[in-house]
């Protein structure tokens, strides 16, 4: 009973956005939330709940800051709620999704401001436990996940340009990308349990689909590699050194001979390449772990001109319980 009231909340309350394209971009990384995890207990629920704030006023050309920028700020507020279910020892069942408060393109007068806010995707992301091994002194693990994101945020709002005229906003401001993705995922983990040290790492690919506009955003593929340490007063740090690599999109083909040059420049001012040093802090109570991370980029090069990367910081509270009686003590992973 519990597992459906939490499934039913997760819907109806529906990771993290990458800022990507002056004029082009799209979600990145749909999926917000603390550091990476493999599997649950059977019978055992995680819930977990993030608040993110994004924003950025930073514009590049390439590896350089420039100032050839057509609006002001990339900002935006965002709910991510996730729930898991372990259905056995080795199969954990995901759904989640996201809102946002807002989403706004700053432009320097106000009628160059688009305002969105609303759902997002919902994610269905099953993973499975390949190898686990649990050593007096140690414990590895290794797991696989294959998911899907499906759009429910819309991908062709509209802004009046002229009196009359409406224009459907670019990529960068609405709430999904308006197609059906593939997520990849792979999760390595190795624990020394005397000295409450963990290392793990995790690689996410998303193959992106196309939308109803025949526009594709560029597949997003992140490399991160996590060392986390606990203190007896139950306070956990993990550092994250992340790697993330955006392809160009593909705008699609128009009729129109006037829009072959904004279609170009969609494709041109599209993808990236990025590395982030990401410092978290969790704190346990009980069943519940609190945590706090904040995103800085440490190296940006960008096709075209685009906004880039600047300020990203997420709150956390995950909450772990089980919907039977288990014999099996709970697996000492990371939120």
């Amino acid at each position: 009973m519990r597992l459906f009231i939490s499934i039913i909340i997760l819907i109806f309350s529906y990771h993290q956005i990458k800022a990507q394209g002056c004029c082009s971009g799209g979600a990145g990384n749909p999926i917000a939330g603390g550091a990476s995890t493999g599997v649950l207990l059977k019978n055992q629920i995680e819930i977990s709940f993030n608040y993110q704030h994004n924003f950025s006023d930073k514009f590049f050309y390439g590896e350089t800051d420039t100032s050839l920028t057509s609006f002001d700020n990339l900002n935006s507020n965002y709910l991510f709620l996730r729930t898991d279910y372990g259905l056995n020892k080795n199969l954990t069942l995901s759904i989640a999704s996201g809102y946002f408060l807002n989403k706004s393109k700053v432009g320097y007068n106000l009628s160059d401001t688009i305002n969105s806010k609303g759902l997002s995707d919902l994610i269905f992301f099953p993973r499975y436990n390949v190898y686990n091994k649990d050593l007096p002194f140690t414990r590895s693990e290794i797991t696989l996940g294959l998911g899907v994101k499906i759009p429910i945020g819309s991908h062709t709002d509209s802004s009046q340009t002229i009196p009359g005229v409406w224009d459907v906003n670019p990529p960068i401001s609405q709430l999904s990308s308006g197609a059906n993705d593939i997520i990849l995922y792979s999760f390595f983990y190795r624990e020394y349990k005397l000295k409450r040290f963990r290392v793990f790492a995790n690689i996410l690919h998303i193959n992106k689909g196309y939308n109803s506009l025949d526009q594709k955003i560029g597949d997003y593929t992140s490399y991160a590699i996590y060392f986390g340490k606990s203190f007896k007063n139950k306070v956990t740090l993990t550092t994250q050194v992340k790697a993330e690599f955006i392809e160009k999109m593909d705008a699609g083909e128009s009729l129109l001979s006037w829009e072959n040059d904004y279609l170009q420049d969609l494709e041109e001012s599209s993808g990236s390449k990025k590395i982030f040093f990401i410092p978290q802090i969790s704190f346990p109570i009980n069943s519940f772990s609190f945590f706090a991370t904040y995103e800085l980029p440490i190296y940006q090069n960008i096709n075209g001109i685009q906004i880039g990367s600047k300020n990203q910081f997420t709150l956390g509270l995950n909450y772990r319980f089980f919907t039977k009686k288990n014999e099996i003590s709970e697996k000492n992973i990371m939120p």
